[in-house]
């Protein structure tokens, strides 16, 4: 069994982009766009960082689960919204285009997140194929705004800073 030794500037930077996500996210939900059918959360801008930062995987995926602690969705945003997030930045770190960096996190929310509320809105009588089409639209259009209007311009402006680019390791 070997143990992988993580070194302390990795660890720094993921718990960075957990902060930012988590404080991100929480200057969302005081606007009313952190949780629901319409989601705007500033903090998804920062899905598009593993394309550079490898430490961004687990720093999203905390920051995600910290958000997701005052969900409205209990447990179940929890597990599948902290999913939805890990799982797009594992992929998000696999793309090789910029322009396409936002795609997984667009479309694993939109389907995770989306059928999630589908979920919880067909326990309340509704009709979970309709709410979950619904859904996965809305949150899906939600997160390509945040991705690609405010996500891909801080990539380029990291990459263009060189006090953050040397931070970065490309693939």
């Amino acid at each position: 069994m070997s143990v992988t030794k993580v070194s302390a500037r990795s660890l720094a930077l993921s718990g960075v982009i957990a902060a930012l996500y988590a404080a991100l996210a929480l200057v969302s939900t005081a606007m009313g766009l952190g949780f629901g059918t319409v989601q705007l959360r500033l903090s998804e801008a920062l899905c598009v960082l593993p394309i550079l930062f490898p430490e961004a995987v687990p720093g999203l995926a905390v920051g995600c689960l910290v958000t997701n602690l005052l969900s409205p969705y209990g447990a179940a945003d929890l597990i599948f919204g902290t999913m939805a997030t890990l799982l797009a930045a594992v992929l998000t770190r696999r793309i090789r285009r910029r322009a396409l960096a936002p795609l997984p996190t667009i479309l694993c929310n939109a389907v995770i997140v989306g059928a999630l509320l589908g979920y919880v809105g067909a326990q309340e009588g509704g009709v979970f194929w309709t709410l979950f089409a619904l859904n996965a639209f809305t949150v899906g259009l939600g997160e390509a705004l945040v991705t690609y209007i405010l996500g891909l311009p801080l990539l380029r402006w990291i990459e263009k800073t060189p006090a953050l680019r040397q931070f970065s390791q490309p693939l």
